[in-house]
């Protein structure tokens, strides 16, 4: 009798394929269609039930790679058998799952409450600040100058953001800021310096009342940008149409460019110009210190560039991605500190640039030596030459209203700051510019050191000079700049 080749032993019929595979699966409790070659059930009994499936599924293989190469018709692919099929996804199925608890645990044991950013919209720029609190001016309730001075910070479009802490577990502190309206260029400046963060991380020794203290404090820093700028907004859209206009090269002639930090600052004499200029100084790497900077170096050493040298895509772009800063002081206060300093103090300029037209306008019988030097201008000729429609001598940068001088109807700056709260803002500035932790504004006095500061006492006294009218001209001259910058009447008179 012909003994069955090796082919046709392993040819057999799909009946005795399907009986073997019921009779196994029945059995053993396993699907018929994972054992498509059958077998022997008794060779099965002899060893596990799990080694002999992988044998099966070894030699299903083996025979698929056999056909595969001897027809090469076909990719394997398509000749593999269901148990293979159900090898390859079981074992996926599983990666998939092990992978999934795996990131969950890890999540669950590393998770620790922190900061968290929720921005509420998105605008062109960042909108750094938040409400401006009452300096030597009322604030947005009406509060005046005499309360105090109230929270710095409107300058800088730093993005205004809303500050809100919210304990987390475990004794930590988390953090959540909660920006509602958050620009391209300030989302840099938040992500490159969070002056929250920053305070609370390089302070973690200090004390749970120190640290909620410093947390008020720069949310009530945040709140008095937001209404400063707030507040600017309305004024100049109630009275003011420079918001269609172009802006040219003499609108920005009196901004200092600063581009490490990315600021823009608009000067404003008499308002710590010199010294912000110290401060740009070091940030732009030309100084390592404020108190290292002369005067003549701060006015007269060309370190700093201004806008306007830029060409007209160059300023575009600035304006567009930089923190646009201008610090500005009650006007009359301003006014006072600039006649001080120019006319009561030696001055190889002011003196016979100005004082001989106003001393010959304005004084009669005026001595020889006084048209000669044009020293001793007094303060109420002064005021009448500023008054006069028909100057005997043009305007000065020292007294020129800050809408002149910086535009803020048009440019819409980002920060502004008050020259009553200097300290606090600048540094408020300062850390979410990034500036370095040991780097704050300077507080010396750079002309006349040993002279009194001008204040209120004091401009009250000059001011007391005049009479009822001569001062109401004077704010009716300064008008826009007490009301875009929430300053309250400096007399009770005056309407």
């Amino acid at each position: 009798m012909k003994q069955p080749g090796p082919e046709s032993r392993g040819k057999q019929s799909p009946k005795i394929k399907r009986i073997r595979g019921q009779r196994l699966g029945g059995e053993a409790g396993v699907p018929a269609c994972l054992f498509p070659l059958g077998g022997d059930i008794r060779e099965l009994s002899a060893r596990s039930l799990w080694q002999a499936w992988l044998e099966m599924v070894w030699a299903e293989c083996k025979l698929a790679e056999a056909r595969c190469r001897r027809r090469r018709l076909r990719p394997m692919v398509m000749k593999l058998p269901c148990s293979l099929w159900f090898l390859l996804l079981f074992g996926a199925g599983g990666m998939v799952l092990f992978t999934h608890l795996q990131d969950l645990s890890e999540t669950f044991q590393q998770q620790a409450p922190g900061v968290k950013l929720r921005f509420a919209g998105q605008s062109r720029r960042k909108d750094l600040c938040a409400t401006e609190a009452a300096d030597s001016g009322p604030s947005l309730e009406g509060k005046s100058a005499a309360q105090g001075p109230s929270s710095p910070i409107p300058p800088m479009q730093f993005p205004a953001f809303e500050w809100t802490w919210q304990p987390a577990t475990s004794g930590s502190r988390g953090q959540e800021v909660n920006p509602a309206r958050v620009t391209k260029s300030h989302r840099k400046l938040l992500l490159k310096s969070n002056p929250v963060g920053q305070t609370h991380n390089s302070s973690s020794s200090t004390s749970p009342s120190s640290s909620s203290s410093l947390r008020d404090g720069w949310r009530r820093l945040a709140r008095v940008q937001q209404d400063r700028k707030q507040l600017m907004k309305e004024v100049c859209a109630k009275y003011k149409s420079q918001s269609t206009r172009t802006v040219t090269p003499q609108h920005v002639s009196r901004i200092f460019v600063e581009d490490r930090h990315k600021l823009l600052y608009c000067e404003v004499p008499k308002v710590g110009c010199s010294n912000w200029k110290r401060v740009l100084m070091v940030l732009g790497g030309s100084a390592a210190s404020t108190q290292e900077i002369p005067h003549e170096a701060v006015h007269y050493g060309n370190h700093l560039k201004r806008l306007d040298s830029f060409d007209r895509r160059g300023i575009a772009r600035r304006l567009d991605t930089y923190t646009k800063v201008l610090f500005v002081r009650e006007p009359f206060e301003r006014l006072v500190s600039a006649f001080r300093d120019k006319f009561e103090s030696p001055n190889t300029y002011y003196h016979p640039v100005f004082g001989r037209p106003i001393i010959s306008r304005y004084r009669a019988n005026a001595s020889q030596a006084a048209l000669r030097t044009g020293t001793g201008v007094t303060f109420k000729e002064f005021m009448q030459y500023l008054l006069d429609v028909h100057r005997p001598v043009g305007m000065d940068i020292h007294w020129e209203h800050v809408n002149q001088l910086c535009s803020p109807c048009l440019l819409r700056y980002d920060f502004i700051g008050r020259f009553e709260t200097m300290e606090e803002d600048a540094n408020f500035l300062l850390r979410r510019a990034g500036a370095p932790s040991n780097l704050t504004f300077p507080v010396f006095k750079d002309r006349n050191p040993h002279a009194e500061r001008t204040s209120a006492r004091i401009t009250q006294r000059y001011f007391a000079q005049l009479n009822a009218s001569e001062r109401q001209r004077a704010y009716d001259f300064y008008y826009m700049d007490y009301l875009m910058f929430n300053y309250s009447k400096p007399f009770k008179d005056l309407y």
